[in-house]
């Protein structure tokens, strides 16, 4: 007889209970005192030694300091579209809503923005890893202090975490909007104001609305894409001009986003522009980025309506789903890849569980495809092959691999979830279980397969 899964899957109806502060501290007062205590000491060291090495490679937090202006230039009524920052003459990409946001950052002096962005990241940081936890109802709710302690201690080396916290980006914001949203119930009214809040922010969460329209959360879709037209009325609203200006112009104009073919853009796009040494792949950037849309949500939503049967389906859902539009996204740099976290702690998850699997699904061995997921993104590997300058445009073919180390990692992901749903259901086909002896009056059903 298969396992049963003990934690009710995220998305179902009362998961929104367990969420948020107080489920942490209730989940810290049951843990066991000696392993979080190790946890605990192990993270301080591992930041600890963040510190130092930050220190002496220093950090621009230039993203930090965009956002600082922007919320400046809605102080003043200045036009927000035409501020330049630093000597990389910077402008403000995001829209007017977002800079609206932005404004209290312009009420700090820029040392001391330093210090609260970066311990407000570290902050996010834990949170993002304890959403993921929820997300892929891994480990117990005992052990989830240390799990959230370890994440965050040692998730400041992943590379998209080290650079959002080097430029000081939203992107760990952003990253725990959206799985606080996806790991409340399904059956709550306001499901899906935070994907359009974070849509508003940054447009691409916007995918999210449509994985869940395509899953059948109908309610939750509309809510998601209300919420965003009412981050759009307010930015209309206060900043009118600047409002007008992103809507119709700047929105289309990517040359004001960066250079498709460097290597900090690790979308589809930036990589096939590198693959034929241009600036501009024209129709094979707009296939490949098709292509690879078609295929993410066809995998996100396969598995997404796979949740009820099987295991963690949901979290590969929401994990394929922010895959996909890190790849089909004109630009995505290499720090908007911090959806490394949740998929580490699936992935972590799968690993933990291999053993306990019929024969019939252990076919995928989680345990190296874990290590080798960590590995890709404490690489750095883009940043090994020469990138200075027009030489992003004649990188040789044995330096495409890690120059695309990303995009290739997240097909790889996609594979790994259209294996791994396929897989579970045809085992649970062919080995269904029951569940064990009921209590009288309760019905009896199929229980799924890890």
């Amino acid at each position: 007889m298969a396992v049963v899964e003990q934690e009710r899957p995220a998305g179902t109806a009362g998961a929104g209970r367990a969420g948020g502060g107080p489920a942490f501290v209730r989940a810290l007062r049951e843990a066991p005192r000696r392993p979080t205590l190790a946890a605990a000491a192990a993270a301080a060291l591992s930041l600890a030694l963040y510190a130092v090495v930050r220190h002496l490679v220093g950090t621009s937090m230039i993203d930090m300091l965009v956002y600082r202006a922007e919320g400046r230039a809605v102080l003043d009524g200045t036009d927000l579209y035409t501020i330049r920052v630093s000597e990389w003459d910077l402008p403000a990409t995001y829209p007017p809503f977002a800079a609206m946001l932005f404004v209290p950052t312009a009420w700090a002096g820029v040392g001391l923005l330093r210090l609260l962005v970066t311990g407000g990241n570290v902050l996010l940081l834990g949170t993002a890893a304890w959403l993921s936890c929820r997300l892929a109802g891994w480990p117990r709710r005992e052990l989830r202090p240390a799990a959230v302690l370890l994440t965050t201690g040692f998730g400041v080396w992943l590379e998209p975490v080290w650079t959002t916290l080097r430029y000081g980006q939203v992107n760990l914001a952003l990253l725990c909007l959206i799985l606080w949203d996806l790991t409340r119930s399904d059956a709550g009214r306001a499901k899906g104001v935070g994907i359009g809040i974070a849509a508003g922010i940054k447009l691409t969460p916007g995918l999210f609305a449509v994985y869940l329209l395509l899953t059948g959360r109908v309610r939750a879709a509309f809510t998601a894409f209300g919420a965003y037209l009412a981050t759009v009325a307010i930015g209309w609203t206060a900043l009118p001009a600047a409002s007008h200006g992103f809507w119709t112009t700047y929105l289309f104009d990517s040359s004001r986003v960066g250079k498709t073919e460097i290597v900090d853009n690790q979308s589809v796009r930036g990589a096939v522009a590198r693959l034929l040494h241009t600036a501009e792949p024209g129709t094979a950037g707009l296939a490949a980025g098709a292509a690879a849309a078609v295929l993410g949500l066809a995998v996100a939503v396969w598995a997404g309506r796979s949740a009820p049967h099987l295991p963690r389906a949901e979290a590969w859902g929401v994990v394929c789903t922010a895959v996909t539009a890190l790849l089909v996204s004109p630009i995505s740099w290499t720090h908007h890849w911090v959806w490394c976290v949740p998929l580490a702690v699936l992935l972590g998850a799968e690993a933990a569980h291999e053993r306990s699997r019929p024969e019939a699904v252990r076919r995928l061995r989680w345990r190296p495809i874990l290590g080798v997921v960590l590995l890709g993104f404490c690489s750095y590997g883009m940043w090994l092959v020469p990138h200075h300058g027009p030489r992003d445009l004649y990188l040789p073919v044995w330096q495409q691999v890690p120059a695309a180390l990303y995009p290739l990692l997240g097909l790889a992901v996609l594979a790994l979830a259209a294996a791994r749903v396929r897989s579970r259901r045809a085992a649970l086909r062919r080995t269904p279980a029951t569940l064990p002896a009921q209590r009288p009056g309760v019905r009896r059903e199929t229980a799924p397969v890890r």
